[in-house]
């Protein structure tokens, strides 16, 4: 896989941690004593920026499917609780926001991006390469 595809992946996980680090605070508030968005964000920013330093490290399948997953997951969260009126689902608030911001317009952005990249990365790592099937037509010849 291109170095390129997992800077962009880890880079737009990054982004998305520190939004959701920025934001946490003021999102706890709203639940000072229970699980809160704010903890939330914070379980997610961590997540990120763990599957982030993953893809950096090792770009192997598992991390580039978690960054695919966590991309994914956020996004659809931001979208679906800016438009959805979602009640509270047992200790996870509800988080319904109906706007847009910057921040999250920008995190919302990252999150796609990455899941994008982490999937165009496992589309890509898929194909053999000629290169491999020339070799693996010489070994089964030789």
């Amino acid at each position: 896989m291109p170095l390129i595809l997992r800077v962009v992946i880890a880079v737009s996980l990054l982004v998305d941690a520190v939004v959701h680090l920025r934001l946490a605070p003021g999102y706890q508030q709203a639940a000072p004593s229970g699980i809160g968005a704010g903890n939330l964000f914070r379980i997610q920013a961590v997540v990120a920026l763990v599957v982030a330093v993953w893809v950096l490290w090792r770009g192997s399948r598992p991390a580039l499917i978690s960054a695919f997953a966590v991309g994914l997951s956020a996004v659809v969260a931001v979208v679906l609780y800016r438009y959805v009126n979602i009640p509270a689902l047992g200790p996870l608030p509800a988080m319904y926001e109906p706007v847009w911001f910057l921040e999250k317009s920008l995190s919302a952005f990252f999150e796609g991006l990455a899941a994008v990249a982490a999937l165009i990365a496992l589309v890509l790592g898929r194909r053999p390469r000629a290169r491999d099937e020339r070799h693996a037509r010489h070994r089964a010849h030789g």
